[in-house]
């Protein structure tokens, strides 16, 4: 069904990095999210209605949320594909990520309302109305749902998106939720054991906490979570590959959204190397970086010295001091300043972003073991967290 559907109403659909595609599939997805969820809402409304379900009544309500969290994708879709412009030079592929944290708060809502008339429901029992429809209308959605919630997935991804990553996560939550109204449903009908209004207790519980999921995972990158590893190691095995490129580091990417990916990081090359050549080196890696991962690169070049011996052995020193410090810290841009009175060593600390003691206390500590080799030693260091 879902190849189908992409063969029907996606235009080139292998070409996913292309903007027009990318808001073809968002659009056919969305558009598909809107009519099952609202179907899904017309039947089981009438079926809680008329048999005096809490639990079904408020599982078809929270299908009517997720047809309108399917409405605010198709409107993201649409913004989200529009081109850079001179207020936003970078695209405007993170209104996925805002509109994700919109449907988050619908789910929340959704779940309170439940909790709620659950509540009201334990106090005040009534009985339900048995009939096989109950059950036909909920295995229906249920099986309606789990396909929903693996075509979300399957789509988002193909076009890495955020806001059908969320709306899977809430399709696969719904089969739970729909699972417990059918569950509920069953206890009736066998043991006339009214068990609906806890059944709606315990669903509203997993919808909180699908939308506490939701709005958590789109904070952590609105607000600028660490890179996936994967784009990590494309990034230094590409810089890497050619033997002038001595080491890389301070690699700092951020995301734009699909597709808008920025990086940027120093590169290390022999001090002695002609200058054109490694700009050209660095330039091709740029370019390289772009056309084949659709990453925007900045690289800054870091000449060092490789072959004066008592640099080197120097620098040996030092990266020995600081890994006893810890074993996790390393050094890079290790250079020396030879002066009448004494010699600056300038270089950086990369320490992780776990380390508890202050920057200040390594610098210091570094600094008085580094004087341990010689009083005329000035350490002039900074610290990278990384």
């Amino acid at each position: 069904m879902t190849k189908l559907l992409i063969k029907l109403f996606v235009k080139d659909y292998a070409d996913t990095s292309n903007r027009a595609v990318r808001q073809s599939y968002g659009t056919m997805t969305s558009i598909v999210g809107i009519i099952v969820n609202f179907f899904l809402f017309i039947g089981k409304f009438a079926v809680g209605t008329l048999f005096g379900s809490v639990a079904i009544s408020a599982d078809a309500i929270n299908n009517l949320s997720d047809a309108g969290s399917s409405f605010i994708s198709l409107i993201s879709f649409k913004i989200s594909s529009k081109p850079a412009d001179r207020k936003h030079p970078f695209g405007h592929a993170r209104i996925e990520y805002i509109a994700s944290m919109a449907v988050g708060v619908i789910v929340l809502l959704i779940g309170f309302d439940l909790l709620k008339e659950s509540f009201f429901k334990i106090l005040t029992p009534s009985p339900m109305t048995k009939s096989i429809i109950v059950l036909i209308v909920l295995g229906l959605s249920i099986l309606a749902k789990l396909w929903l919630g693996i075509f979300y997935r399957g789509i988002s991804k193909k076009i890495n998106s955020e806001i059908l990553k969320a709306a899977s996560a809430d399709s696969f939550s719904d089969v739970l939720s729909t699972g417990a109204a059918l569950i509920s449903a069953v206890v009736w009908m066998l043991f006339d054991f009214n068990i609906d209004a806890y059944v709606g207790l315990a669903v509203s519980v997993l919808i909180l906490i699908a939308g506490l999921k939701i709005l958590n995972e789109n904070k952590n990158i609105i607000l600028g979570s660490a890179p996936d590893p994967e784009t990590i190691e494309i990034i230094k095995s590409t810089a890497l590959a050619d033997e002038r490129i001595i080491g890389i580091h301070d690699l700092l990417v951020h995301s734009y959204g699909a597709g808008a990916t920025i990086a940027s990081f120093h590169a290390e090359v022999d001090g002695k190397s002609d200058f054109f050549e490694v700009h050209d080196l660095v330039d091709n890696i740029e370019k390289q970086l772009l056309a084949e991962y659709n990453i925007t690169c900045t690289i800054h070049l870091d000449p060092v010295v490789t072959d004066d011996e008592q640099i080197n052995a120097l620098k040996s020193k030092v990266e020995g001091i600081v890994r006893e410090i810890d074993e996790k810290f390393r050094i890079h841009d290790f250079r020396c300043v030879v002066g009448p009175t004494h010699t600056n060593l300038i270089f950086d600390i990369e320490i992780p972003f776990e380390e508890k003691r202050e920057n200040n206390e390594i610098l210091s500590l570094t600094e008085a073991r580094v004087k341990e080799l010689d009083t005329t030693y000035f350490v002039v260091a900074s610290i990278d967290r990384v």
